[in-house]
């Protein structure tokens, strides 16, 4: 049978705001929940949540503070703001034993046990008038996973890589006016990837705020944590149901995440390591590349995934299980 023959739905509209939206977003790689957090499911009773500590600074300096108690993302965010008396949506992103901008150590859907969170938050606007002079623009987005999506990588050689009024971290809060606070990462991308070439367009971009002197990085090492199984747990974040403690990604879903995410980019112009990790698990045991599809729609049809991408992440996950690659 085809693959998912008739399957496709049109694609939502995009997200301009909480008011319009009625509140999608939510964390990286899982539909519902915009900026003012109503996604349809209800955050999980506190006594359902671990009650993990962890230790956290503002990037650009700031005193140490510990969070705790929180489901996802966006409750993360609240706590941090609790924490250093500012409001949620200042905090941009997340990295990871790091205070720099460093694409490889941000926070996404797990948080290892040890690990020591520094929150970037919002740093000057600026307006940049980009002239679209080649069809791609060579920017890699991805989601905060409370609203804001932002640039991951700018491809070098490319028209962003030529503007240097744009950088990686730099979160996208308008097109030509068009708020962009609110859609995820996927909208994001296409409204861009559909901007006919040779015609002039205006982002409204916020970087992160950045100190003077860069911070050394933190091991992140906490007392009071009690050692589970070999060491590598994490706080596995999610958006429906409790946070969950658990082991290390194995060989084989490290292997899958990596391929999916890479597939992403490759087809959508972004990159979420916890999108990844979702689709990896729904197509750990699905039968047949249909039933990925029916999966994959069933779990995250706002995406609207072509069928030749289906078919390509039911290969890498059918590589990173033997071993290839």
């Amino acid at each position: 049978m085809p693959l998912g023959l008739g399957r496709r739905k049109k694609p939502p509209p995009l997200v301009e705001n909480e008011e319009s939206s009625g509140g999608r977003g939510g964390a990286p790689g899982e539909p519902g929940g915009g900026p003012g957090g109503a996604g349809g499911v209800s955050a999980p009773p506190p006594a359902l949540r671990p009650r993990l500590v962890f230790h956290t600074q503002l990037a650009h300096g700031s005193p140490t503070g510990r969070v705790e108690g929180f489901g996802n993302v966006r409750e993360l965010y609240g706590k941090i703001g609790e924490a250093f008396g500012i409001p949620p949506g200042e905090v941009l992103f997340c990295t990871l034993n790091t205070p720099q901008v460093d694409m490889e150590k941000l926070l996404g859907g797990q948080i290892g046990l040890e690990d020591f969170i520094f929150a970037h938050t919002r740093g000057r606007t600026k307006l940049v008038q980009v002239l679209k002079s080649e069809e791609a623009l060579g920017l890699t987005i991805t989601d905060n996973g409370a609203g804001y999506a932002f640039i991951k990588r700018i491809r070098e050689g490319s028209v962003m890589a030529r503007t240097p009024q744009v950088g990686v971290g730099d979160v996208l809060e308008a097109l030509d006016g068009r708020s962009l606070v609110g859609a995820r990462h996927f909208e994001v991308a296409r409204l861009l990837q559909e901007l006919p070439r040779g015609q002039h367009f205006q982002l409204s971009l916020t970087e992160p705020r950045r100190a003077w002197d860069v911070l050394p990085p933190r091991s992140g090492g906490r007392a009071g944590v009690p050692s589970l199984g070999s060491g590598r747990g994490t706080l596995r974040l999610r958006s429906r149901g409790p946070a969950t403690v658990q082991e290390q990604p194995s060989a084989f879903e490290e292997r899958a995440i990596a391929k999916v995410d890479d597939l992403l980019e490759s087809y959508m112009g972004i990159r979420d390591s916890e999108l990844a990790a979702t689709m990896v698990e729904l197509g750990r045991d699905a039968r047949d590349p249909d039933a990925l599809a029916e999966a994959l729609d069933s779990q995250l049809g706002d995406f609207a995934f072509p069928d030749e991408f289906v078919f390509d992440v039911w290969g890498a996950i059918g590589d990173a299980k033997a071993g290839r690659g």
